[in-house]
């Protein structure tokens, strides 16, 4: 069903904004348990609440030790930290550990480079893993609404005509 919630420009009147269906509540990999709309397994540290698909992608990912130390990587490599900490190593390196830093430098941040690069095509990968499990939820979400929707529309279609005949069955018998 739908619950009516305000436009934020109030000149429309009263948008409608479809209540999450047990599906949707379903947090994915806990085994058939539904998560409600007070269920802290949804609620985020800031109080909104968590996409299924969202949900089920950190519990993987902090099931599995690989995939931890993939996202602590990536999260250190793409931070300032990580530029500081450059910033200084290669300074000492060139300033007081070699006179010729050149070919020994070259060579490790080539290294590097090759590592975090790789870091970075797991990290788009296991984005566009995410989107696409994101995507086909939605798409289901959206196919089982449809489908409530068809079917409220065509009982309150049934529904309709019935008390039309019975309004026009009434008339009929309270005329002489």
């Amino acid at each position: 069903m739908a619950r009516p919630k305000p436009n934020a420009e109030g000149s429309d009147g009263p948008q409608t904004q479809p209540e999450p269906s047990e599906q949707t509540r379903h947090v994915a990999g806990t085994a058939g348990q539904v998560a409600g709309p007070g269920d802290d397994r949804t609620a985020h540290a800031d109080g909104s609440r968590r996409h299924p698909v969202v949900l089920a992608e950190q519990e993987r990912r902090a099931a599995d030790l690989q995939l931890r130390i993939a996202d602590w990587i990536t999260a250190f490599a793409g931070s300032m930290q990580f530029v500081y900490l450059h910033i200084a190593l290669f300074a000492i390196w060139m300033l007081f550990i070699e006179k010729s830093p050149w070919p020994t430098l070259t060579l490790i941040v080539s290294l590097e480079a090759i590592f975090l690069s790789t870091f970075v095509m797991i990290g788009q990968n296991r984005q566009a893993a995410f989107q696409q499990a994101k995507a086909d939820h939605d798409f289901n979400e959206q196919e089982l609404e449809l489908k409530t929707n068809t079917e409220l529309t065509r009982q309150i279609h049934v529904l309709t005509t019935e008390l039309h005949n019975r309004l026009l069955d009434k008339r009929a018998r309270q005329r002489p």
